[in-house]
């Protein structure tokens, strides 16, 4: 069995948090927003989303994928934002406030809490090479999906892209990557999920799951 992790014990976790932290702030700022808007328009159709649909977005940063969702699911949807930096939270939460159907929470993607079977779309933007314990991250996912319920892993980057432009831009993240394809169906299939498509291209990584059936 494949275990993946981003890193190598919970000091490294901790540092990936105060580089999140630290960086929060200027985030937004920093991110081409006009690259990720692009993107996001080509790839949010094929996430399904439909009206009044709970989506968890883990990962959320300062949320730029909220206002997308919350278009897709309409005013009886909901959309919850997860992050596990305080400071990202923090940003998020002054961004969105207001908005009826959207709540921010402090949350790790390995340990989601949220009732069982509660959503029906979870989405990962840009966050996938970060976490420091994948399998763990999917099985805690796995929990809140409702049966035959949506994950998507997306990036606006290729996983060579994500190799190259992590090693460069701090030691924190260095060895933040995407996994392998063979690695990805590996943990993906170890979770409960079945992988639909996986696309890994230049400016582009997106991968769709389904929960599966209980047996």
């Amino acid at each position: 069995m494949v275990t993946i992790s981003s890193g190598h014990n919970s000091v490294a976790k901790a540092n990936r948090k105060e580089f999140f932290n630290e960086t929060a702030e200027n985030w937004d700022q920093q991110s081409p927003e006009e690259n990720v808007k692009e993107f996001l328009k080509m790839v949010l159709p094929r996430f399904g989303i439909k009206s009044g649909q709970r989506v968890l977005d883990v990962g959320t940063g300062t949320g730029v994928l909220i206002p997308s969702l919350v278009q897709a699911v309409g005013p009886t949807g909901l959309v919850v934002a997860v992050d596990f930096a305080e400071k990202m939270v923090e940003e998020c939460r002054r961004k969105y406030f207001g908005f009826p159907n959207v709540k921010v929470e402090l949350q790790d993607a390995e340990e989601l809490n949220f009732p069982r079977d509660y959503f029906d779309v979870v989405t990962c933007f840009g966050l996938f090479p970060h976490i420091e314990n994948k399998q763990k991250a999917l099985n805690s996912m796995f929990q809140v999906l409702k049966p035959k319920g949506r994950i998507v892993i997306a990036h606006a980057l290729g996983s060579q892209e994500i190799r190259e432009i992590h090693s460069t831009a701090s030691e924190v993240i260095a060895e933040d990557v995407m996994p392998s394809e063979k690695e990805m169906r590996e943990l993906f299939d170890n979770a409960g999920f079945v992988v639909d498509s996986i696309i890994d291209q230049p400016g582009c990584y997106l991968l769709m799951a389904t929960k599966k059936d209980a047996d």
